[in-house]
């Protein structure tokens, strides 16, 4: 699934966020309205809307309305898009109605340097454009959709901005579940959590990581020293003030082999913890580089998985494995998985065709169907296990 593309700008220097149409509109339904047309009506009045953007070379349209011509393609972007543009000619897509896994990107600046970090940070303030950039696709969106990921970069560094995107997104979608992802340092500062959970909204979750029992390889992970101790603290702060709470342990050669102590941890001191989702690692950004001191086959490290599983049951804590195929997971664990990658960046190898269990596991990432465990092979006598008893 594509979500970018780019062609040449012309007549606007500032980024343009618009919602796509592919057919011509009216006069008074043109504002904000991106048009995706051909050189044969270029020409025609095409005053109002907020861009246009073709595939054809448009360098000698005299319409003047911001144009982004000779787009490499454009058939992704279908109606009721919403999309960026930017000044160099670079389309973003932001929100795609028909999709489950829709995005809130708010940041890439981030206050930890995970050694397995899949949108590694810049060290640069983005807040203001990109606060614009999100307040005004939530105004675009629509319909309501049921659900929306915030995401960074590490939310909370926008401060009073994130605060501003929750209430936009709370009187605008108030029906929309929020999932955001946070490393949670913040919300050790009270005044600050305080703040965040008084915008009240209705369906608000924060995914928040915790890698070890041990605070020093948790601090090593994150590559932030104190890092533990403030996401723990942050936890309670929420908790507090009844803001829901999810746990995210990433797996790899790092966080195994304390897994089961630490399943015992979050059941003994973080038991307000509504779910906990075990995640295989995925393979971009800082991974790569560090492949050595991170990666252990899903297979070697099964024992663990089970055992940490059987312990949140046990503890009456929902648990659920992400990112792992089920060919490699023991078929106890079958009922625990959950097919979690996002649709545009998810894929299945040339195996997974004679795999009976295809259409219930969630496949890979699409940038990594080559590097595998060696215990991918296609499942013949496959049979949906009983929902989860957590």
């Amino acid at each position: 699934m594509r979500l970018h593309t780019a062609g040449k700008a012309r007549n606007f220097g500032n980024p343009i966020v618009g919602k796509v149409t592919r057919d011509p509109l009216q006069a008074h339904e043109r504002t904000d309205r991106v048009f995706i047309c051909s050189s044969a009506i270029a020409d025609t009045d095409l005053k109002g809307y907020a861009a246009i953007v073709s595939t054809d070379d448009l360098a000698g349209c005299t319409i003047q309305v911001p144009i982004v011509h000779s787009v490499r393609e454009t058939e992704h972007l279908l109606s009721d898009y919403v999309v960026a543009i930017e000044a160099n000619g670079f389309i973003r897509t932001l929100f795609r109605p028909e999709s489950p896994h829709n995005n809130v990107f708010v940041t890439e600046r981030c206050n930890s340097n995970c050694l397995m970090c899949s949108q590694p940070p810049i060290d640069e303030d983005d807040t203001d454009p990109l606060t614009k950039r999100n307040l005004k696709m939530i105004d675009l969106i629509a319909p309501a959709p049921d659900y929306l990921c915030i995401t960074g970069g590490e939310p909370t560094l926008l401060g009073q901005g994130l605060l501003t995107i929750i209430e936009r997104l709370r009187d605008r979608l108030p029906a929309t579940h929020l999932h955001m992802l946070t490393n949670g340092r913040r919300f050790a500062w009270q005044d600050f959590t305080s703040d965040f959970a008084s915008v009240r909204h209705p369906s608000l979750t924060l995914g928040i990581p915790i890698y070890s029992d041990d605070a020093g390889l948790h601090d090593y992970v994150v590559q932030a020293k104190g890092a533990f101790d403030q996401t723990v603290m942050g936890l309670h702060q929420l908790a507090r003030n009844e803001v829901d709470v999810e746990i995210r342990v990433v797996l790899h050669a790092l966080t195994v082999p304390r897994l089961v102590n630490l399943a015992e941890y979050i059941c003994r001191n973080l038991t307000f913890a509504h779910h906990v989702a075990l995640m295989g690692m995925e393979p971009i950004g800082y991974a790569p580089r560090n492949m050595s001191e991170l990666w252990i086959d899903p297979v070697d490290y099964q024992e663990q998985l089970e055992r940490s599983v059987e312990t949140f049951a046990r503890f009456g804590i929902e648990v659920r494995i992400y990112n792992l195929q089920l060919c490699v997971l023991r078929r106890s664990l079958w009922k625990y998985a959950k097919q979690s990658i996002s649709d545009w960046k998810n894929a299945y190898s040339e195996m997974c065709d004679a795999c009976s269990a295809r259409g219930d596991c969630g496949g890979f990432f699409h940038w990594n169907t080559k590097v595998q465990s060696r215990g991918i092979q296609p499942i013949r006598d496959y049979v949906a296990p009983n929902p989860r008893t957590t």
